[in-house]
């Protein structure tokens, strides 16, 4: 027991630093050849934690040529386009004017369900509405609206800029835990926070979200008693 939970434990660090190496991305965003590699990591992992005569050199060594593997091959269709539309392939443009592209849909193998579904994902629920749709490599839709049917900007509008509009708000403290990246990016210090708990008669740990912008604007929200 103490061995499959020793196995176990230095097997989920080596896969977690192999998909660091490989970069931070989600499933969804995943290459082919990302995708692959990340089942068969998997799978490799598995073997030693089962079966524990299968040395731990082997699913290590295993892992981490995969790995090298992936790097190299992303290197290569980094600097090759004709490499990256091999492996990764290229987007494929299924709406154009308010037009399906049948045999792209047929290539695909995406049905009308499936395109509906991911043009409602984009907040459209008419076809007509869209000038272009394009599958991206990942497998994702991306669509741009027409003209008529996109929304206005705040620059259409005419809006003026308020100051600090590009400055968002930061989470200074979540949970009683202040966080001094967020508190120097407000432009403030220990005594400001102080001050401003000292003002609303709340304690350093009965904070649940305090955030800020570089205005000095906050919100401030107290932890709720458990019942």
């Amino acid at each position: 027991m103490t061995v499959t939970f020793l196995r176990t434990m230095i097997l989920y660090i080596v896969i977690v630093i192999a998909v660091r190496i490989m970069g931070k991305r989600q499933i969804g965003e995943l290459s082919p050849t990302e995708l692959v590699i990340t089942i068969l990591i998997s799978n490799i992992a598995t073997l030693p934690i089962e079966d524990t005569n299968i040395p731990m050199s082997a699913g290590l060594v295993s892992i981490f040529a995969l790995v090298a593997c992936e790097v190299l091959v992303s290197g290569l269709i980094l600097k090759n386009v004709k490499m990256r539309k091999i492996i990764s392939g290229s987007p494929r443009v299924l709406i154009r004017d308010g037009v399906i592209d049948q045999k792209q849909m047929s290539s695909l193998r995406l049905s009308i369900d499936d395109l509906t579904a991911q043009l409602r994902g984009q907040g459209c629920f008419d076809v007509s509405q869209v000038a272009y749709a394009i599958v991206e490599t990942t497998g994702k839709l991306n669509i741009l609206q027409k003209f008529s049917f996109q929304q206005p900007t705040n620059q259409d509008l005419h809006i003026p800029e308020p100051a600090n509009a590009n400055d968002p708000p930061v989470v200074v403290v979540a949970d009683g835990s202040v966080c001094e990246a967020a508190l120097q990016f407000c432009g403030q210090d220990h005594n400001w926070l102080n001050q401003l708990l000292q003002s609303q008669q709340c304690a350093l740990d009965e904070v649940f979200l305090l955030t800020c912008d570089r205005g000095g604007a906050y919100r401030l929200v107290k932890k709720e008693a458990v019942r």
